[in-house]
């Protein structure tokens, strides 16, 4: 059995991942680890697990576990591995953006691997270290990247995005309040979201010499998990080559499909899918995506990526199902 070790284990992408490895087949939870709830009960927090485990979070960490999950805050993963030495042998996913970006992606003796199975299958599967992608930026690559692989993005890209509350995490903040958030739509962060960065950096890779702009709009929506994005760009083609040619991109993609009809959030709430419907309009081409912030957009990917990383069958512990009532 794989040995795996979370740490900054009381937030909500940790608690997806302690409740994923609990019930993956060839994983064992070995330690959660917390410095602000440090021998406190792990159900005592995340209270749906409640009945499934007996375990509290620590503050010791077992540096010869096989896989460990960093779900610390965003700038804190680079300072937490240099202060703690694992095993040569330990594999490492980091769900912050700290080693995203090529920039950063060699740190003391590691290099970080982009984590987007759809694309970067093979590197994963070689890789000791991950850069789990950010879960605005997976819905968005995943509507994008047929196109930039085809030499086919032309004009530029609009992309309308909105995400639940648990997009913000679990710290406390004017917008996050229920009586802000309840009957209430608002956008952030507009043209200049942090996952923009590893977005046009995938887009470049794919299509060398794209320069237009990726104008992006992301909101808040009034629901607890779940991102919808539409993205509209020009497109030449017809609507019958564009689904051909996204059919062809993820033929064998585990968890990616293209729908015929229109997609809505309920589909993919509580799964590791992303669905995908397009649509076209004169000359504009609509990609319609939808994913789970918390599973597809964080901790179910960062599990399929471990499952690639040690020769496990790629859906594994992953076998979920949306809940539509």
């Amino acid at each position: 059995m794989i040995k795996a070790g979370i740490i900054g284990g009381a937030g909500y992408t940790a608690g997806e991942l302690i409740r994923l490895i609990l019930h993956h087949p060839g994983v064992v939870l070995d330690f959660v680890y917390s410095t602000s709830n440090a021998d406190n009960e792990i159900q005592q927090i995340h209270r749906d697990l409640i009945g499934e485990t007996d375990m509290k979070f620590v503050q010791k960490i077992n540096p010869e576990v096989d896989v460990l999950f960093l779900c610390l805050g965003h700038g804190n993963s680079k300072s937490f591995l240099q202060e703690h030495e694992f095993s040569a042998q330990t594999r490492i996913i980091d769900l912050s953006n700290d080693f995203r970006l090529t920039a950063d992606r060699y740190f003391m003796d590691k290099t970080f691997v982009y984590g987007l199975p759809e694309v970067f299958r093979e590197e994963i599967i070689r890789a000791d270290h991950i850069a789990n992608p950010g879960c605005f930026a997976t819905a968005i690559q995943l509507a994008l990247l047929p196109l930039a692989n085809a030499n086919m993005l032309k004009g530029e890209v609009h992309v309308n995005a909105v995400t639940g509350a648990t997009g913000a995490g679990t710290g406390l903040s004017k917008t996050t309040h229920f009586t802000w958030r309840d009957n209430n739509f608002s956008h952030y962060k507009a043209f200049n979201h942090q996952h923009l960065g590893e977005i046009e950096q995938n887009i470049a890779l794919l299509q060398p010499g794209y320069t237009k702009e990726l104008n992006f709009i992301p909101n808040r929506g009034n629901f607890s998990r779940g991102i919808f994005a539409t993205s509209y760009t020009d497109f030449e083609g017809s609507i019958e080559e564009a689904k051909v040619m996204y059919q062809e991109f993820y033929k064998d993609a585990a968890f990616t499909y293209l729908s015929e009809q229109d997609i809505f959030l309920k589909q993919v709430v509580n799964t590791n899918k992303c669905l995908l419907h397009l649509h076209k309009h004169q000359n504009k081409l609509l990609i319609t995506s939808a994913i789970d912030n918390l599973l597809k957009g964080a901790s179910g990917q960062a599990i399929q990526n471990m499952n690639l990383m040690f020769g496990l069958e790629e859906t594994a512990g992953l076998a979920l199902k949306a809940n539509f009532f």
